[in-house]
């Protein structure tokens, strides 16, 4: 199982790391998309801080458990909330931040299945 955790934390960590550096940046794909699900562009420094705060967790998760536990853990609910503001707005373009979503839930089952 720690394999598998292996390189599922490793992929997640690029894609939300990457994420994290179009959020940073405001990339405008990134920006249009929060703006249209409601979110203020003040709030996109945060964002990225707690995208980026994710991603560099799973990867320390391969070192310290707990930790990709608790990445894994705010990286799910940060989709799943990502998920229901896009639902909440009857916005269709939804599959990134359900993909991430499962991805986060697949890295939350592995980090606990082998610590």
């Amino acid at each position: 199982m720690f394999i598998a955790y292996t390189v599922v934390a490793i992929l997640l960590a690029v894609a939300v790391g990457g994420s994290a550096v179009m959020t940073f940046t405001r990339n405008p794909q990134v920006v249009g998309s929060m703006t249209k699900v409601g979110v203020p562009e003040s709030r996109l420094p945060l964002l990225a801080t707690a995208k980026a705060a994710g991603a560099l967790g799973l990867l320390a998760g391969l070192v310290v458990p707990a930790l990709g536990v608790a990445a894994a853990a705010g990286l799910l609910l940060y989709f799943v909330g990502a998920v229901i503001a896009h639902l909440r707005v009857r916005d269709v373009e939804l599959a990134p931040a359900g993909l991430l979503a499962l991805v986060s839930a697949a890295a939350l089952v592995l980090r606990l299945a082998s610590a």
